[in-house]
């Protein structure tokens, strides 16, 4: 069992090119300037809450530890499809949840195509660094870069996941939750329901499950964080390509309930 968090990512530098590349985003100026313009336009313009740096982190380290239990039963795509390795896969995971929401330094409105465009060049640059000396060939990293596309694609709640990978992207997205970092874009300082219920959200835990492979863990602390659940982490895992292998399970005042999907 883990705390979805932004040092969870550290826990998968077991794969030299997950932690190469973690690397290099978190020291690359332009990928660190667009994810500061993000939440310059999330947070300050429209008050929504984060969509920068932290947000990155957390939702890589999520996303690979839904990947690591989920892979058992559902597969990799890109092992399936022969366009990448295992280790390729977890890189691709990492890159597509690090790189998901830069397209909100633009506007919040097709932010996903808008990171799409983003990320095309800054991938043709940081892919040969991060796969320097492996020996792969132009063209593998070119099938790599396109799934990592993919993946910042697909996280939109409306668009359906095509791969393992991203759907492990879009919901490690859905899971930074806790203490007010809901995904439902809810302008701070208003008595909403998003507001009200997002702040009701105590903690976010993965573990592994025996009917499925992958449990989500929500603990609040009052009955209205099952309005995050239910308009924020359903929306994902039913476009996710995963709803078969995840269960979802709300916990307040000392009972758990599991949460339809």
């Amino acid at each position: 069992m883990v705390v979805v968090g932004p040092d969870l990512i550290k826990e998968f530098f077991t794969n030299p090119l997950v932690e190469k590349a973690y690397e290099i985003l978190e020291g690359d100026e332009e990928v660190q300037t667009l994810l500061r313009m993000s939440n310059v336009m999330a947070v300050k313009r429209l008050n929504y809450n984060d969509h920068g740096p932290v947000h990155s982190r957390i939702v890589a380290g999520s996303a690979l530890e839904v990947f690591r239990l989920v892979r058992g039963k559902a597969g990799s795509s890109m092992v399936k499809n022969g366009t990448g390795t295992l280790q390729d896969a977890e890189l691709v995971v990492m890159m597509g949840a690090y790189l998901h929401d830069i397209g909100n330094s633009i506007h919040r409105t097709l932010h996903p195509l808008h990171g799409v465009c983003i990320a095309k060049p800054i991938l043709d640059r940081l892919l040969p660094q991060i796969y320097a000396g492996t020996g792969k060939s132009r063209r593998e990293l070119y099938m790599i870069r396109q799934e990592i596309l993919h993946a910042i694609y697909a996280h939109d709640d409306d668009v359906q996941a095509l791969t393992v990978e991203a759907g492990t992207v879009k919901v490690g997205d859905g899971t930074d939750m806790a203490g007010g970092r809901a995904r439902v874009p809810y302008r701070f300082g208003r008595g909403s329901i998003h507001a009200f219920s997002a702040l009701a959200i105590k903690r976010v835990r993965i573990e592994g499950g025996k009917r499925r492979p992958v449990r989500i863990i929500v603990e609040a602390k009052n009955p209205a964080g099952i309005f995050q659940i239910e308009y924020v982490m359903h929306k994902k895992i039913q476009t996710s390509g995963l709803k078969r292998f995840i269960s979802v399970i709300f916990r307040y005042g000392g009972k758990s309930r599991r949460v339809s999907l």
